[in-house]
This record gives structure tokens, C-alpha cells and sequence, in this order.
């Protein structure tokens, strides 16, 4: 029998993924050594280590990982481990892509009921026992735009199409979609934000994608239109949508991801009026490290059997 392949577990909670290990019968196949987040390998674990499940690694650990040949990260973005300098050119690194889509499509569709239903102003009167009429703004027949149609965006679509809603987008490969009523590359992105009445930002971070929602393209939405962030916060330029909210040149924001995490007090999204900031709950939920663990048991046994891995991480795209 071959030597069981040394796997390190470089998190604060790896019950879920030795559980997926042991339910998948692949225990027998791996040594597993756990390590707390905060702790750095051992010389000896950086020698013998071949596979790794982890959220980051610091420059200058990777290439001391001299028998390392895949890693798992934890997370969807990769922006951090492709900003290392010494990121192994042979190194596979596959990401969590696809683990947001049991919560992130319904804490956006939330986003957009709160945007459209007057609940917590509700919540707010029977605090001082007052009654008020309020009417809810209906979503069917309005326009969302989600620019970035991959996994998790293709769910809001079909959530809001369901809810009688128009949808269009931007996909890098803008092939037709089901429930889908236009897709456009992402070079025609001013074509969905000149027609929504909302607009999903679920785009990779890239070189390509920083500031991407600058004053030009804030100009081209509709001033009754609301911007929704849900994917990463530097696809923003943080002043020109306080500018374009304050002038009410759009309607407002929301926003679940910051360049910055946790966001600084300092930082006027909290006091700007028409800007809603939520503390990144999109695409968290209790069980989101068993999601996350059947994808990375899967890709486990492929690794021990030499197969293909899935969500491998395309270095040029950037995602």
C-alpha cells in the first residue's frame, strides 16, 4: 500500500472536513495534520505537506512548501493568494466557487424586498404605536441588471424572474440563458445599468474590475436606481458613489463587501444617507463549511486519483 498523502487543514474548524473525509473513505488515503489559523507550519510540516486546505497563505511560505501541489482555498475570491509574489507557477490552487448559492440569491432577493416593502418603516411606527399607510412597490415588471451572471448570479435570476421581474447582465462569455432577457459581454455593461432598476454587482475581483462602478458608469443608471453589492468591495470607487448618492444622480446603495473589513467608523458609508451598509452576511449561513467541505472531499479523491480538480483557479482571468 502507498504512503497516505499529507494533508494539512490550516483552520480554525476542521471538524467538517475530517467528517467529509471519513464519510467519503478516504481516511485510510491521508495523514491529516490540523493547524490553527493564527499558527504557522512547522519546517517539518512545510517539507512533507502535498495537499492544503487554508484561507491564505503569507509571501515566502509557498515556495518552503517544496512538496505542496494542490491547495484548497476557503473562500470564492482568490485576490489574496494571486497577490502573492511568489505564488508557485506550478502550484493548483482551486477556490470555493458555487458554495454561496444556498444563501447569497436569498439575502439579495432580501435586499430587494427590504428596497421595495416598507417593513421596517413598519417595525419603526409600531415602536412609537403609530399608524401609517404605507404601500409596498411592487418588483414585477422592473429591470434588474446582475453583472457578473455566473453560478450565483444565474440563482437571482431565476428567483427574479419568478417574481415576475426583466432581467439582463454582463457574462465574460454572453451566450443566452434561460429566463434571461438579454446577455451582454462585458463591454456593453452600460447597456444593463442604463435600463435596471437595480443593479447586482457579483464580479470577480481583478486588475480589470477595480473601480469598475466609477462616476462615468454611476452617470449612465437611472436616478430611481439602486446598486447592490454583493461582490467584492473594491469594484467600487468608494467616493463616486457617495457623490452620485448625495446628488441624487441614483437612488442609493447597498452594500455587504468593503475594501476594507470590518469597515472603519471613520468611513462615510456609515453616515451617508441612501447608502445601507450590512456587515458582509451575504453569502454566510450555519452550514456553509459542510458545502464547502463536500466540494473540497470531492476534489480530494480526484487529487488522490489523479484527476482533474473542479474550480481550479484560471491565473489569467484572475478568478
Amino acid at each position: 500500500m502507498p504512503n497516505p498523502t499529507q494533508l494539512l487543514l490550516w483552520s480554525d474548524g476542521p471538524t467538517p472536513y475530517t467528517d467529509a473525509i471519513a464519510a467519503a473513505g478516504l481516511a485510510g488515503r491521508v495523514s491529516v495534520e490540523i493547524l490553527a489559523r493564527k499558527d504557522q507550519p512547522s519546517d517539518a510540516q512545510l517539507a512533507r505537506t502535498e495537499a492544503m486546505l487554508a484561507w491564505g497563505a503569507p509571501a515566502g511560505l509557498l515556495p518552503r512548501m517544496s512538496s505542496l501541489r494542490w491547495a484548497q482555498a476557503l473562500t470564492a475570491g482568490v485576490e489574496g493568494w494571486l497577490a502573492l509574489p511568489d505564488l508557485p507557477p506550478d502550484l493548483t490552487l482551486t477556490c470555493a466557487r458555487g458554495t454561496h448559492r444556498e444563501s447569497m440569491p436569498e439575502n439579495i432577493l432580501g435586499a430587494l424586498f427590504y428596497l421595495t416593502k416598507p417593513y421596517a418603516a413598519c417595525v419603526a411606527d409600531q415602536h412609537d404605536s403609530k399608524w401609517t399607510r404605507r404601500v409596498a412597490i411592487p418588483l414585477t415588471g422592473q429591470t434588474l441588471g446582475i453583472l457578473g451572471l455566473g453560478a450565483v448570479g444565474q440563482d437571482v435570476a431565476r428567483l427574479a424572474t419568478a417574481l415576475g421581474m426583466k432581467v439582463v447582465g454582463t457574462k465574460r462569455n454572453p451566450t443566452p440563458l434561460p429566463g434571461i432577457a438579454e446577455v451582454f459581454p462585458p463591454e456593453r455593461t452600460s447597456d444593463v445599468l442604463a435600463q435596471s432598476d437595480f443593479v447586482v454587482l457579483l464580479l470577480p475581483a481583478t486588475a480589470q474590475t477595480e473601480d469598475f462602478i466609477n462616476a462615468e458608469r454611476l452617470a449612465v443608471m437611472k436616478p430611481n436606481a439602486w446598486l447592490l453589492n454583493f461582490g467584492r468591495g473594491h469594484l467600487i470607487d468608494d467616493a463616486a458613489l457617495i457623490a452620485a448618492t448625495k446628488t441624487k444622480k441614483i437612488a442609493g446603495a447597498i452594500l455587504d463587501v468593503f475594501r476594507q473589513e470590518p469597515l472603519p467608523t471613520s468611513h462615510p458609508f456609515w453616515t451617508t444617507e441612501g447608502i445601507i451598509v450590512l456587515p458582509h452576511i451575504g453569502g454566510g449561513h450555519p452550514k456553509r463549511d459542510s458545502v464547502v467541505a463536500n466540494l473540497f472531499v470531492e476534489n480530494l479523491g480526484r487529487f488522490l486519483d489523479g484527476k482533474p480538480l473542479r474550480e481550479v483557479v484560471d491565473r489569467t482571468a484572475g478568478y
